[in-house]
């Protein structure tokens, strides 16, 4: 196995963020700069999904501020995703990214993963590597937190978070700004912390329309 799907549920959804892991540099409004892969090429091919459980907000970004998007598969409902297909070592390097390690992890841990489903790095964000579905005969692998999002408490995302989200919604899915609003507003973490009509203000901007 030399490629994977990289499945991507928060702000990696808009393919220019997810640049900034690959290439190296600070994305528009954030606060870090990141190192980039070894190995920089965009991803081969781009494809939206649905995934069974759902997206919650927890903890406190260093990047954005406010909370951070976590992926459940337990929650109820789908999850919409966007695969990027990378070979393993931009994978492994985009993780160690997410995770605050340098690039230049052991490959070993997401082949693992690959394998057996899942594979646990460490006890912090971003640290559990699970597989949730093959496409094309290749695997399909995100990274999240190692409990659930009933085992935490959960936090409002900031704006501009928000809107890199829905720029990537509206990039990889199509959906118009009322189907993004809806889609977040059920989100735990912004579900009752949002007022929907502040959450279609952020969509709308974010999206243009």
């Amino acid at each position: 196995m030399d490629r994977l799907w990289y499945v991507a549920y928060g702000s990696n959804l808009h393919a220019e963020r997810l640049r900034h892991y690959l290439a190296g540099g600070r994305p528009p409004g954030g606060l870090r700069t990141y190192p980039g892969c070894r190995d920089c090429r965009p991803p081969g091919r781009t494809v939206p999904a649905l995934l069974p459980g759902g997206v919650y907000f927890a903890g406190e970004s260093r990047a954005w501020t406010g909370g951070m998007a976590f992926y459940d598969p337990e929650l109820p409902g789908r999850a919409a995703v966007r695969g990027y297909l990378v070979t393993v070592e931009q994978f492994a390097d985009i993780a160690a990214q997410e995770m605050y390690r340098p690039p230049g992890a052991d490959l070993g841990l997401v082949r693992a993963a690959a394998e057996s489903g899942r594979a646990v790095l460490g006890p912090g964000r971003y640290e559990t590597l699970l597989r949730v579905g093959t496409r094309d005969g290749l695997p399909m692998l995100t990274f999240t937190a190692p409990g659930r999002a009933s085992d935490v408490e959960w936090t409002a995302p900031a704006p501009v978070y928000l809107g890199m989200l829905a720029r990537g919604l509206r990039e990889a899915h199509g959906w118009d700004a009322e189907r993004i609003t809806g889609y977040l507003a059920g989100r735990p973490g912004v579900r009752g912390r949002w007022p929907r009509a502040r959450l279609r203000q952020v969509v709308v901007a974010a999206t243009g329309s």
